[in-house]
């Protein structure tokens, strides 16, 4: 069995993911993908990668959590690198309160806090292995610039994505030196994420191009070479990337 690298990318039937998971198996890492939907794509994508497997599973799931990671180590025998992308949201108004129901919270954190949580409980053991082998194991958690930035799909998913980039601190204060945490915080992202949501994208996409340094939308593989920048920094733990054009600057 080859000794190379292993990494766990949830989310990654398509869009943010699917890009990581091209990018990280370019670099020779092995790459197991996920989705709690959208099997056939998983399946296909993993079809076209060099040594890749796909588990169909939900993050939210403590069981499905556990049975995700198992299913890295009964094929690989280890795993390196944990990229948590698996992410929900609801397009609701900022300034519409009642849309923004109790509902919308439960579903929004079951996946994107909680979901992230039971992923890296799961994995932490492993990573934590690979680093007692010599190099540190990877956490990457796929934040947003909501997170800081009075905006966003939701006021649920800002305020989801804000616990994100605060466990990914806390986790790094305490997981060094075995494993490194670190976060991106993507700005807006041309994907599959605004299916149905046309004018949103439309409006998003024309104030984005004119007010961006880079005037531009970024891509799922711009986030991809961020997130093979963080798995492969030694140095760096902690750390939230923006990638978002420059539009933090301005």
């Amino acid at each position: 069995m080859s000794e190379s690298r292993v990494a766990l990318i949830t989310g990654s039937s398509s869009g943010i993911g699917a890009g990581i998971a091209r990018r990280l198996a370019a670099a020779g890492i092995r790459v197991v993908l996920n989705s709690a939907r959208s099997e056939d794509a998983g399946k296909a994508l993993a079809a076209e990668l060099p040594d890749a497997v796909y588990v169909r599973g939900d993050v939210a799931d403590a069981d499905d959590a556990r049975r995700i990671v198992r299913t890295a180590i009964d094929t690989y025998g280890r795993l390196d690198i944990l990229v948590n992308n698996a992410g929900t949201t609801r397009f609701v108004p900022l300034d519409d309160l009642e849309a923004a129901d109790a509902a919308a919270w439960r579903e929004i954190f079951e996946v994107n806090v909680v979901g992230t949580w039971q992923m890296i409980t799961a994995a932490a053991p492993h990573l934590r292995e690979s680093g007692a082998n010599g190099t540190p194991g990877s956490i990457v958690n796929i934040s947003s610039v909501s997170a800081t930035r009075a905006l966003g799909s939701s006021i649920p998913y800002a305020v989801s994505k804000a616990a994100v980039n605060h466990m990914t601190r806390l986790l790094a204060s305490q997981l060094g030196p075995a494993v490194r945490v670190n976060a991106i915080a993507p700005g807006l992202i041309d994907t599959p994420w605004y299916e149905g949501e046309d004018q949103v994208w439309e409006s998003s996409r024309e104030w984005i191009t004119q007010n961006t340094p880079l005037r531009r939308v970024g891509t799922p593989e711009d986030v991809a070479e961020a997130a093979l920048y963080l798995v492969d920094a030694a140095y760096t733990t902690g750390d939230v990337l923006t990638v978002d054009g420059g539009r933090h600057v301005v």
